[in-house]
This record gives structure tokens, C-alpha cells and sequence, in this order.
């Protein structure tokens, strides 16, 4: 009976270590899926229209399937596929730029400011109470 219990509580154990392992890793969302957050994110922080954002959504669709693209081809050259995705990345900025009146452009370069402070101090998400 004893040697039941260890083997259970050791069962148990180990599946809960299992479970905790899978915990921190997010699934990977469909570009779709991360365009749509991305864009309804800046709308909300910056005031967009309903053309504003949805041009934006497609930029950053545009933008996301680039990367994904990317993410497939494979491990290859750290440094040139890091690169690659900042080329991308700067790209869908200037064309969201494109779309944005003065006042919001303000607003955006204060925000990419602040996002890059706090990735800067280690930090992964910005707070939803951060405002630009």
C-alpha cells in the first residue's frame, strides 16, 4: 500500500512539472489573428478612423504573414534573418506612418519611444493602462 502511494504521489508530481512546463509557452497566433489585435491596439492608442484602420490592418497582415514567412524558412543565419525581419518590420512602420495625420504620428513615435524603454528595462508586454 505504501509503495501504491509513492508511485501515485510521484505520478502526480510529474504531471504537474509536465503541466507547469507547457504553461509559459503561448500558443503562436495566425497572422490573421495578430494583425487584428495589432491594428484594433493602435486604433484604440491612437484614435484611427474606420479607413485608417483598416488600411492599418492590412499593413500589419502584410507584415505578419512576411514574418511567418520567415519563421518557416528555417533556422539559417541568426543575424541575417534578425536583419530581415527588422527590414520588414521598419517597412510596415513607414507605411503605417504613411497613413496617420500629424497629431497621431506624434502620438505613435511617443509610443514606439515608450515600448522601446521598456523592452529596453526587460520588460515583454506593455501595461493596456500605458497610453501613448
Amino acid at each position: 500500500m505504501k509503495k501504491l502511494l509513492i508511485v501515485c504521489g510521484l505520478l502526480f508530481s510529474i504531471i504537474t512539472f509536465a503541466q507547469a512546463q507547457n504553461a509559459g509557452h503561448k500558443k503562436m497566433e495566425s497572422p490573421e489573428a495578430r494583425a487584428k489585435m495589432s491594428a484594433e491596439r493602435l486604433s484604440k492608442k491612437l484614435s484611427l478612423n474606420k479607413d485608417q484602420a483598416k488600411r492599418i490592418e492590412d499593413i500589419y497582415l502584410e507584415e505578419s504573414m512576411a514574418m511567418a514567412q520567415e519563421h518557416k524558412e528555417g533556422m539559417g543565419d541568426k543575424e541575417a534573418k534578425k536583419a530581415e525581419m527588422m527590414k520588414i518590420h521598419s517597412e510596415a512602420d513607414a507605411k503605417i506612418s504613411a497613413e496617420l495625420t500629424e497629431p497621431q504620428k506624434q502620438k505613435y513615435e511617443a509610443w514606439k519611444m515608450e515600448k522601446k524603454e521598456h523592452m529596453k528595462k526587460g520588460g515583454k508586454k506593455m501595461s493596456p493602462k500605458t497610453t501613448p
